[in-house]
């Protein structure tokens, strides 16, 4: 079987990188040449910029694949350019969106393929769900093999999966916990969410991949295990061996003081999300989510703590945290 990879070394994908070389896949990777020491040999490296497209038509020639996925196409027009450059030269094109398209707020706590797609306060939601659409009408007009994957908040070796941080990295609120000083979660923290770690979704992702089934198809893949914003916190703290000062702030305050928290909090992280895996399971059997999450975070946990390029500390970020803190906190 024969696969191209767009993107193939970001948190979601390299899981998936790593498994399908195992399962013995005729794999190429098209990316600007990041991260490209994880990558196991056996893998094909093109190192170029996918919207160079004659660049791309001359590196891929005439080879057509089973599988085409894109790990980084997020507006309309890069999946358009991918339609244009791959229609014909696959039997799947996946794309992956986001489960934060789905309704905000929700109408029904349970969320499946069918709950709609609107998120009025997050434009990067907003774009997959024109993306989508776009694919969609493509695969009624041409059969454009589609298959369009919607992960959650997924999570992988060396990334800590906070309700939000830094724009440097999770490091900050880490220093924090491990110095007594209160790390701040949203609203009362009484909130579900749900956290999967990469390589459970590459084990659902995998078993869509040359599935006939799914040709035309919308699927999440996530754990079925769902946790309070404070359960997940208190996890990270033991995972870094210290119980956590929990300080909670008022979602609309946090917005107020930064408004670029309004997508990821009110259109994403500030709704219990509790999800139904029905159809993922009934398109690859057998498929479950297995790393429960206090395991997954220990582990993460254990990467990013010997891996001193993610420890990054934000002196700006931890100076806003407290001014926060003393404008309004509800402990």
């Amino acid at each position: 079987m024969k696969a191209l990879f767009i993107g193939g070394t970001g948190t979601i994908s390299m899981s998936i990188t790593r498994q399908v070389a195992q399962l013995g896949w005729d794999l190429t990777i098209i990316n600007r040449g990041h991260k490209l020491e994880n990558v196991p040999v056996e893998v094909r490296q093109l190192t170029c910029d996918i919207n160079n497209e004659s660049q791309i038509l001359s590196l891929i020639g005439p080879e057509k694949y089973d599988v085409i996925a894109d790990f980084i196409a997020f507006v309309p027009d890069q999946v358009q350019r991918d339609i244009s450059l791959f229609e014909g030269k696959c039997d799947q094109y996946i794309f992956i969106s986001s489960a934060s398209a789905y309704q905000k707020p929700l109408s029904h706590y349970a969320i499946t393929e069918s709950t709609p797609l609107y998120n009025p306060y997050w434009q990067y939601s907003r774009a997959k769900i024109d993306c989508e659409e776009l694919l969609i009408a493509q695969y009624r007009k041409t059969g454009f093999p589609v298959t369009i994957v919607r992960p959650s908040h997924t999570y992988a070796d060396g990334s800590i999966p906070l309700s939000f941080h830094s724009p440097k990295g999770p490091w900050t609120e880490l220093e924090r916990m491990r110095k007594g000083k209160p790390v701040i979660v949203h609203g009362d923290g009484s909130s579900l969410w749900t956290l999967t770690h990469s390589m459970d979704f590459a084990k659902g992702f995998i078993g869509l991949m040359g599935n006939v089934h799914a040709i035309g198809e919308a699927v999440h893949i996530t754990s079925d295990e769902s946790l309070t914003w404070n359960q997940i916190y208190e996890s990270i703290g033991k995972a870094l061996g210290v119980v956590p000062k929990i300080a909670h702030v008022a979602t609309d305050t946090l917005v107020r003081l930064d408004p670029s928290l309004n997508g990821p909090l009110n259109g994403d992280k500030t709704h219990s999300v509790v999800f139904d895996n029905s159809k993922i399971k009934r398109l690859v059997p057998g498929f479950a989510a297995t790393i429960r999450f206090d395991q997954g975070i220990k582990q993460s946990m254990d990467v990013l703590l010997k891996t001193p390029s993610l420890q990054e500390f934000d002196p700006d970020w931890d100076a806003w945290l407290e001014k926060v803190l003393a404008i309004s906190v509800v402990m």
